[in-house]
């Protein structure tokens, strides 16, 4: 009995909505159209004018990917590692949670300050960003929102990017993250074949260079024995002769043992990954990746029709108040009162 004047009931309240919105059809198609054309004028017109002064100006976000070995920080932690690095850890500003990861110490180094503020003045983000109050904290919040630094867990990649209206000025941004945190990695001496192979080197070639000194020495003495007069120093120039040869003879088996260390690391670097590797640095982007003007004229037309709805709904309600003598009257009654 009482299920039909129900929906009944129920007809006529959505028969009456379309009847509101049938009659205020033009204010919601008229409402509807000013958005749309000005929004497609608007977004035009932030294409043409030069990106300094457009309201939306076409940004552009380059980025560098780098290869980061987690493996070799799963033994005993990272900052265990870091730990037993003495004080070069913390003189770098690292502290991280017992379970820490390569990866996450990459990350975690893209937004310290160190990093940040080399950014800022390498760049003079300051005068760039026309930031007058608080100039540290701010550029550091202003460079924050547009640096970014992903890790991808399955491939093992870490892409740092930077969004910027100019794409050459983006690129060179994160060409100069990319360098600053490999030279962290260095600074930190993570990757141990990397530090010993750099030692290796160093030691080889100075080795070499002591023999090349003694040999000439040797040479030189030789000469001197040849024009020296056997009551002269001669049993001297011997003496330093034989001590010369003694010492390249121990320079030269120093120097073939560091080559043999040298060529069997290269062979286990050779089949270890190193923990931190350039994969590709960024390139000058040739298209925005913000902002979608298209998405934005969508939702502004979207908007404006839920605009001109409700209005027309509201001018409804107001337009039946007026009408309706028992709600006029408390209307008064309320303003008197």
């Amino acid at each position: 009995m009482n299920e039909e004047p129900q929906k009944q009931d129920d007809e006529i309240s959505l028969i009456d909505l379309f009847a509101v919105l049938w009659r205020r059809k033009k204010m919601i198609i008229t409402i509807t159209l000013v958005a749309a054309v000005g929004i497609v004028v608007f977004s035009i017109i932030t294409i043409v004018l030069p990106p300094e002064i457009s309201p939306l100006p076409n940004e552009y976000t380059p980025h560098a990917l780098m290869l980061i070995d987690n493996k070799a920080s799963s033994g005993g932690g990272l900052s265990s590692m870091l730990g037993s690095m003495g004080g070069l850890a913390s003189l770098a500003g690292v502290s991280l949670p017992v379970n820490a990861s390569f990866s996450e110490l990459a990350v975690y180094l893209v937004g310290t300050n160190s990093l940040l503020d080399s950014v800022v003045d390498e760049f003079d983000l300051i005068t760039r960003y026309e930031i007058e109050k608080y100039p540290r904290a701010e550029s550091r919040k202003a460079l924050k929102k547009l640096l970014q630094a992903a890790y991808d867990e399955k491939s093992g990649v870490l892409a740092i990017s930077f969004t910027d209206r100019d794409p050459v000025f983006a690129k060179n941004v994160v060409d100069y993250c990319t360098a600053f945190l490999a030279k962290r990695f260095d600074e930190l001496g993570l990757d141990k074949n990397k530090i010993e192979k750099e030692n290796l080197e160093t030691n080889i070639a100075s080795t070499f260079e002591d023999i090349l000194q003694l040999e000439e020495d040797s040479r030189r003495l030789e000469r001197s024995v040849a024009f020296a007069s056997p009551s002269g120093g001669l049993p001297a120039i011997t003496t330093e002769v034989n001590r010369i040869a003694l010492e390249l003879g121990a320079k030269r088996q120093v120097y073939t043992q560091l080559k043999v260390q040298y060529e069997l690391l290269k062979v286990t670097m050779a089949s270890e990954n190193p923990v931190f590797q350039i994969l590709e640095m960024a390139d000058v982007p040739d298209k925005k990746s913000k902002p979608s003007r298209g998405m934005l004229c969508i939702i502004v037309v979207f908007a404006a029709i839920f605009l001109a709805v409700f209005l027309a709904f509201a001018l409804n309600a107001v337009s039946n108040i007026k009408n309706d003598p028992e709600a006029m009257e408390k209307l008064r009654g309320k303003s008197e009162k």
